[in-house]
C-alpha cells in the first residue's frame, strides 16, 4: 500500500540554465571572427560550441545535459549541402525548366530531411548518459509539413489550430528517451481555444482602432503603432499559451510536465533584450540568447513519479548528419 503511493507521488524537478552572458560572448565572438576568417569552414565547430555551451548549462535534478556531435561529421554533412545548393543555383540560372524539376524533386524530399535532421539531433542530446531518439516516417513529416497546413489554408484557417496539433504530436510521440517513449494527449479545442481568443481579441481591438483612424484622420500617424503593439501582444500570448499547452500535454512515461510562463514575464524579457541589443547595435544579442534560456528553463518543471535513473539506454545507431545540414542550406524544418 505505501509503495504504491510512494510510486505515484509527483516530484517536482525544476529545469536550470546556468549560463552567463559574458561567458557565452566570448565564444560567440571567437566564433564569429573564426568562421568569417575560415570563410565559413569553421562554421561546423562553431555549431558543436554553441550547442556544447548551451546543452552543458542546462540543468534537470542537478544534473546538465550534453551534446555529442563531431565538428568533422557536421562539416562533411554541411559541404554535400553547400554544394548541392550551389549546383542548383547554377542549373537555376543555365536551365530554368530543368530548375524546376530540381524543385519539384527538392519538395518531395524535404520530409525526408526533416526527419533526417530531427534524428540526428536527437541522436547527438544526451541526459545522465542515455541518448534521445527519434522515429519519425516520411508520410507523418510529408502531412504535417504539406496537407495539414494546406487543409488549414484551404478551410480558411479553420484547421489551422489542428494542423499545429498534428505537428506537436509528430514530434513529441516520436521522440523517445533511451527506449521510452514520449506521449502527447492535447485535443484540437484546446489548439482552437487559443486560436479563437487570438481572433476575438484581434477583431474587438483592431477594428475600434481602425474606425477611429477613418473618423478622426489625424489618428493615421498613430494607428500603426497601436496596430504595431496589438499584433505584438497577440504574438507574445501565442507563445505562452501554446508553450504551456505543450509541455501540460506532455509525458514520458508516467512522468509529466508544467510550463508556467507569463505574458508579463515574457514581455518583460523580450523588451530588455531589445532595447540592450538595439543599445548595443547587437553585442548584446549572446546575452539576449541566454537570458531567453534562463527564463524559459526556469519556467519549465518535470512532475517525477520515480528516480530519472530507472530509464534504459537505446540501442545504438548512425544516425548522419547530411539530412540536418541540407535542412540548414535550403532553410526548411521544423
Amino acid at each position: 500500500m505505501s509503495s504504491t503511493t510512494e510510486t505515484n507521488q509527483q516530484t517536482p524537478l525544476k529545469f536550470e540554465f546556468r549560463g552567463d552572458g559574458m561567458e557565452y560572448f566570448k565564444i560567440w565572438i571567437v566564433n564569429v571572427l573564426l568562421t568569417t576568417l575560415s570563410l565559413g569552414i569553421y562554421s561546423a565547430w562553431a555549431t558543436v560550441r554553441n550547442n556544447k555551451y548551451f546543452y552543458s548549462n542546462l540543468y534537470l535534478d542537478n544534473t546538465n545535459f550534453r551534446y555529442l556531435a563531431d565538428p568533422i561529421t557536421i562539416l562533411k554533412g554541411r559541404l554535400i549541402a553547400i554544394a548541392a545548393l550551389i549546383v542548383y543555383s547554377i542549373v537555376a540560372r543555365l536551365l530554368p525548366m530543368v530548375a524546376i524539376g530540381l524543385m519539384v524533386l527538392l519538395m518531395i524530399a524535404i520530409p525526408y530531411f526533416v526527419n533526417q535532421s530531427l534524428k540526428f539531433n536527437h541522436r547527438m542530446s544526451a541526459y545522465k548518459n542515455i541518448q534521445f531518439r527519434f522515429s519519425g516516417s516520411y508520410k507523418e513529416a510529408f502531412m504535417v509539413i504539406y496537407v495539414w497546413p494546406i487543409l488549414g489554408m484551404l478551410t480558411l484557417g479553420i484547421l489551422y489550430p489542428l494542423s499545429m496539433l498534428k505537428m506537436h504530436e509528430y514530434q513529441a510521440k516520436n521522440s523517445a528517451y533511451g527506449t521510452t517513449k514520449f506521449d502527447y494527449n492535447a485535443t484540437f479545442k484546446e489548439y482552437g481555444i487559443i486560436f479563437l481568443i487570438m481572433l476575438g481579441v484581434g477583431i474587438m481591438v483592431g477594428l475600434p482602432i481602425w474606425g477611429l483612424t477613418a473618423l478622426i484622420p489625424p489618428l493615421r500617424f498613430v494607428s500603426p503603432f497601436l496596430m504595431m503593439f496589438l499584433y505584438l501582444a497577440l504574438i507574445i500570448f501565442f507563445m505562452v499559451r501554446i508553450n504551456n499547452l505543450f509541455f501540460r500535454s506532455l509525458s514520458l512515461s508516467t512522468h509529466g510536465f508544467k510550463s508556467t510562463l507569463t505574458m508579463a514575464g515574457l514581455t518583460k524579457v523580450m523588451m530588455i533584450n531589445f532595447i540592450l541589443t538595439l543599445g548595443t547595435f547587437g553585442l548584446y544579442l549572446p546575452a539576449a540568447k541566454v537570458r531567453m534560456a534562463k527564463y524559459f528553463a526556469d519556467n519549465i518543471i518535470m512532475n517525477a513519479t520515480e528516480s530519472l535513473d530507472n530509464f534504459s539506454a537505446a540501442e545504438q545507431e548512425n544516425v548522419s548528419a547530411v539530412g540536418d545540414e541540407l535542412g540548414q542550406a535550403f532553410d526548411f524544418g521544423l
